[in-house]
């Protein structure tokens, strides 16, 4: 795709408003830290082994499952599910790590891992079919892929 055509494809869906990814956004949003509270009651079961803390886990699992299956088609014979889930927790472990290297005062470490958080959050879209894209127009031109081009456009998480 053409830049040209790229930039029109983008002013035609923010004109329909046909890609209202806000409440989406938002719930990818809580999905990742549903997936890192998975995580953490883990940790704290290996810990203390403490049965509650599996209980909790599992409660959260149902919930995040629950949640999931709102923005992601598990019956497509793809492991979309999968992928999901993975693009979800990485970006969110990314942006973790990137705002400790800010709050350590390395500025350049930490911008160079939210730029990747929110290209892996950008194809966790893509792979949910929230673009549209040519084989070619994954791979990056620049820092900032294809796709996170496209959806940092669109994305507007204060619309609502």
């Amino acid at each position: 795709m053409k830049v040209e055509n790229f930039v029109k494809e983008i002013a035609e869906i923010k004109e329909k408003n046909s890609l209202d990814l806000s409440s989406g956004q938002d719930l990818s949003i809580a999905l990742m830290n549903l997936i890192s509270l998975e995580e953490h009651f883990l940790f704290s079961y290996m810990k203390t082994n403490e049965n509650k803390f599996l209980e909790f886990l599992e409660q959260i699992r149902e919930l995040r499952k629950k949640l999931l299956a709102k923005l992601v088609n598990k019956d497509d014979g793809s492991e979309k599910w999968c992928i999901s889930k993975h693009l979800l927790a990485t970006s969110m472990r990314l942006t973790e790590v990137g705002t400790k290297y800010l709050h350590e005062g390395n500025k350049k470490e930490a911008e160079e891992l939210f730029l990747e958080a929110f290209n892996v959050y950008s194809l966790f879209w893509a792979v949910n079919g929230a673009v549209k894209l040519e084989k070619s127009e994954v791979v990056a031109e620049t820092k900032l892929s294809k796709v996170s081009q496209l959806l940092k456009k669109v994305l507007d998480c204060c619309r609502e």
